[in-house]
């Protein structure tokens, strides 16, 4: 038997490492340049944090290489049980930050108790979908795993986080999809999503693909219990939107939700629109090859808000252009095409499993925060994995990839039934 640092994926690993390279040259860039003239004592220390929260990591990363993959099973449950309790204590007693209460104190410490659920919802899952023996029930088991990632995206919801809350509704049809559900049903999960997007943007063309969608769903499978879910699924999405943006939301509300759409119109510019119209100009006045690093005007003006975490792509875009994205989004297709590949390489569903929701989370985390800071979402706020400041991110997503890597290292240490 091979040693286990020769089965380790050192692509994936560097590919890590890069990526969090990049990110603390952004970081610094935003408070140690001329821009830190503008910031709070507190914000300048930002690269610093973000130093040390990577070594904390590198070694965390280092300790659950030499774990057993029956640990990780083990705890799986019982991890998904302490989240859920700290998700509790951060609406009790926890601290709130630009207007979530998802903060728990440490000692000194202030941790983001949301990021840290997604590691045991993420290990929970896999061991329920891992543990479906011949036979068992798809629907009853899709059930199941539906309802251990809507709990916690529930109490996130209370805490007023709407953005990480997404990223858990997001891994419904990306891990049932992963486990064996047919095609069809993904597609009619993740249709109110698709439907949803355009009632916002236009709603026309939202009720047109409400009818297409079912329709089409009708053609490809002749199931007629199937089309009315789809039709349910799809026309109630319409409706609920339609409530929503005309009675329910508050004018504030309305605004930062469909703002994205112009946000250069008087009503929005100086105000929710302020955020997405600086930067885009970030990213555009980058050009091909961008400024130079701490040359950026946007970025060291301090015009772009959030520069440190949400909205650091923005500035890479102006610093480094368009070549600084490409190879940034280079890196996160690499990264998530080793996972999908060291995924399918371990037989055990588990292991597959956590693989899957690895995936599932930092792929909805790039998706959403590069169209959110280009102009083609909403801004919600959402980091960018292993880039943007912040500790218990960086903390939940390197935890994450340990254990893939982990998982997919000791492979032959799984049980050869399966379960």
């Amino acid at each position: 038997m091979r040693s286990w640092y020769n089965n380790l994926d050192y692509v994936t690993l560097l590919t890590w490492v890069a990526l969090v390279a990049a990110g603390l040259t952004a970081i610094y860039s935003t408070t140690h340049g001329p821009a830190s003239e503008y910031l709070l004592e507190s914000v300048r220390q930002n690269f610093e944090r973000q130093l040390m929260w990577f070594v904390i990591c590198a070694t965390g990363v280092g300790i659950a290489l030499m774990l057993p993959v029956r640990f990780y099973q083990k705890i799986a449950y019982p991890a998904y049980v302490f989240c859920l309790g700290l998700l509790v204590a951060a609406l009790l007693f926890g601290r709130e930050i630009n207007g979530a209460k998802a903060w728990l104190a440490v000692g000194p410490v202030q941790l983001q108790v949301s990021e840290l659920a997604k590691v045991g919802t993420v290990l929970a899952v896999a061991q329920l979908l891992s543990s479906r023996r011949p036979g068992d029930s798809t629907v009853k088991y899709g059930l199941m795993a539906v309802g251990l990632l809507i709990v916690p995206a529930g109490l996130i919801l209370l805490q007023n986080d709407a953005g990480t809350a997404l990223v858990f509704f997001g891994l419904v049809p990306i891990m049932l999809f992963w486990s064996g559900l047919p095609l069809n049903t993904v597609l009619l999960l993740i249709s109110p999503a698709i439907v949803g997007y355009f009632a916002i943007v236009y709603m026309p063309v939202a009720i047109a693909l409400s009818v297409a969608l079912t329709l089409g769903l009708y053609l490809r499978t002749k199931d007629l219990r199937l089309t009315a879910l789809a039709g349910i699924f799809t026309g109630g999405t319409v409706l609920v939107a339609s409530v929503a943006l005309t009675r329910v939301l508050q004018p504030h509300q309305l605004a930062r939700i469909v703002s994205f759409t112009n946000p250069e119109a008087e009503e929005y510019r100086s105000g929710v629109g302020y955020h997405l119209v600086q930067s885009k100009a970030a990213i555009g006045s980058g050009g091909v090859t961008g400024k130079g690093f701490m040359e950026g005007t946007q970025t060291q003006g301090a015009y772009i808000p959030e520069q440190s975490t949400d909205f650091i792509f923005s500035v890479i875009g102006e610093e480094w252009g368009f070549l600084g994205t490409v190879l940034l989004l280079a890196l996160f297709a690499l990264l998530l095409t080793r996972l999908i590949v060291l995924g399918t390489q371990v037989k055990h569903p588990f292991g597959s499993m956590v693989a899957a929701g690895a995936v599932g989370v930092y792929l909805i985390h790039v998706f959403i925060n590069v169209g959110m800071v280009t102009g083609l979402l909403p801004v919600i706020g959402i980091p960018l994995p292993f880039v943007s400041y912040g500790g218990s991110a960086l903390l939940a997503n390197s935890a994450m990839l340990g254990i893939v890597l982990n998982l997919h290292m000791r492979r032959d240490d799984f049980s050869i039934y399966g379960y």
